[in-house]
């Protein structure tokens, strides 16, 4: 099916749900006002079922096609929540909530699936059961691994899940997907430095946590470039560095934070072991101590290889076999529905945003022209996925 003509109608509706949600952004859990409208919307659309408060403020809908067909089940999956960034779009819609604002197309998101839902509750040309899931928190709250803990999976009987994110860059129409790992896993570590402060006149006196944080510093960038392997993938990224309150005084304390990403599990753990190593020797080297924490947060986003082809076919029969990419480089950025693709197969695609600001710029915004796309796109899946007798 090419762009759904009753989607293409609406688009211009469905675009006004998603600036409605631009001006109202709602953060991590805390996202009420959105899921409460979501909720509402899936009703008026006659869904067989509509749960709220699954994951602390998930909403999941349920549409039954015409038939049972074989009983299977689809899980559709968007997301929710905004950012703590200040606007700088100057578009008409921009966020009415100071420090807040969608920078990275989640408004685009849950409005191109509701567009969806709308479709497939009023058609209903498959036989099995679409799930809609829309998601909170998937910006560092792991709102996907919450919904799973409340038994998503289980409780619909969710056998596929598909998921899709825009990309700036990307031309409008066009789609970017690939077998195996698709993004990475996204991890943070934090680096507690212990020295002896003392009189900035006298360091010979101290143990000055600042220059002991500068060598790991220095010596963590050698965990990617020494020892991973040059053909995978690896990132390490000290992004704070905290130490003192005056500039006649060598602090007894400092902190560091960062992120460490991977695409494969192995990887993941060499980085995980090395850093903790260089931490302890390097402060051990000083006189120092330090206390290193590595968080696991988000797994690697890994889509099956049946559902990537599935999902590319999907994308090919609404935009063209030429404005879809079906072997696109993986991404260094992490996504919680990989909690999802690790509880059941499924796949992860990105759908293009055209010429627009980077995600998580303050002058980003999505772009409505992709709606029809992404809006049939999800009808797609679900009417090849659950094919009508």
């Amino acid at each position: 099916m090419p762009v759904s003509n009753s989607i293409a109608d609406r688009a211009d509706e469905i675009a006004q749900w998603r600036r409605d949600y631009h001006r109202h952004p709602e953060l991590l859990y805390d996202v009420h006002r959105t899921a409460a409208d979501v909720a509402a919307k899936l009703r008026a659309f006659g869904c067989d079922e509509v749960v709220e408060g699954l994951g602390r403020t998930g909403v999941v809908g349920v549409i039954r096609g015409r038939s049972s067909g074989s009983g299977r089940v689809v899980g559709l999956r968007a997301d929710m929540d905004a950012l703590p960034i200040s606007e700088e779009s100057g578009k008409p819609w921009a966020s009415e909530i100071a420090g807040k604002m969608h920078a990275c197309g989640h408004d685009g998101h849950t409005a191109m699936l509701l567009g969806a839902a709308r479709h497939l509750a009023e058609t209903r040309n498959f036989a099995g059961t679409a799930v809609v899931i829309f998601q909170p928190a998937e910006e560092g709250g792991g709102g996907g691994r919450a919904m799973i803990e409340d038994g998503l999976v289980e409780r619909f009987g969710i056998g596929e899940f598909y998921g899709m994110h825009n990309m700036p860059g990307l031309p409008v129409g066009h789609f970017a997907i690939r077998p195996g790992a698709m993004m990475a896993s996204a991890d943070h570590f934090t680096i507690t430095i212990e020295g002896r402060g003392g009189h900035a006149a006298k360091p010979h006196a101290t143990v000055d946590p600042v220059l002991v944080g500068a060598h790991m510093v220095q010596a963590l960038q050698s965990v990617v470039s020494r020892n991973v392997d040059p053909l995978k993938s690896a990132v390490v990224s000290v992004t704070t560095f905290h130490a003192g309150d005056a500039f006649n005084v060598i602090a007894s304390r400092a902190s560091i934070t960062g992120t460490a990403r991977a695409l494969e599990p192995v990887v993941r753990d060499l980085v995980e072991r090395r850093m903790s190593e260089i931490v302890q020797n390097v402060a051990a080297a000083f006189g120092a101590s330090a206390q290193f924490t590595y968080l696991r947060n988000y797994p690697v986003t890994v889509n099956d290889p049946g559902a990537t082809e599935h999902a590319a076919e999907a994308a090919r029969a609404v935009a063209g076999g030429l404005a879809v990419d079906a072997a696109h480089p993986p991404m260094m950025g992490g996504e919680d529905f990989s909690f999802m693709l690790e509880k059941r197969p499924g796949a992860m695609i990105f759908i293009g945003n055209g010429d627009s600001a980077g995600l998580h710029h303050p002058a980003y915004d999505f772009n409505d022209a992709a709606i029809p796309y992404g809006a049939s796109y999800w009808v797609a899946i679900v009417e090849s996925r659950l094919p009508a007798a």
